[in-house]
């Protein structure tokens, strides 16, 4: 299984509109990403990719070939940020919703802290928090790793 996120560099950077609460959400996002690519082996997952798209090179993926796309006053806007799941049978999933996003790294980044000792927890911004638990796939924001 392999997994890419997909962010907009502008948008993790600030520069885009959207304001802090996204930019503090897309951090969490790769936050968790990363922390899932230092730890797939747990999880079992072939690659994590993690891709920072930039005004130059939108829409290019790096390894998973799905781009999500929404439309915007008859135009075809492709979507910056996106998580592509692809299982062992082909199959690709596509989150493109920033909740939903975030809510599934978290639960994998919490499917990890189940498997190893030490700390893997990720801190998590506030609104990034209350997505998570909100969705409460299992995924606690503020718990502590066992001792």
């Amino acid at each position: 299984m392999r997994i890419e996120l997909r962010v907009c560099q502008h948008c993790l950077d600030g520069e885009h509109g959207g304001g802090h609460h996204k930019s503090e959400l897309l951090q969490d996002m790769v936050n968790c990403a990363e922390r899932i690519k230092e730890h797939k082996d747990v999880l079992d997952l072939d690659a994590v990719h993690i891709r920072r798209v930039r005004d130059d090179e939108q829409g290019k993926p790096e390894a998973l070939p799905v781009v999500a796309a929404t439309i915007q006053s008859n135009q075809i806007v492709l979507n910056d940020t996106q998580l592509v799941a692809e299982g062992q049978d082909g199959n690709m999933l596509l989150y493109a919703h920033p909740d939903d996003i975030l809510t599934v790294l978290a639960g994998n980044v919490d499917e990890i802290s189940k498997a190893v000792s030490g700390d893997v927890t990720v801190d998590l911004s506030e609104p990034g928090a209350q997505i998570v638990s909100n969705a409460d796939l299992g995924a606690d924001p503020d718990r502590q790793p066992d001792p």
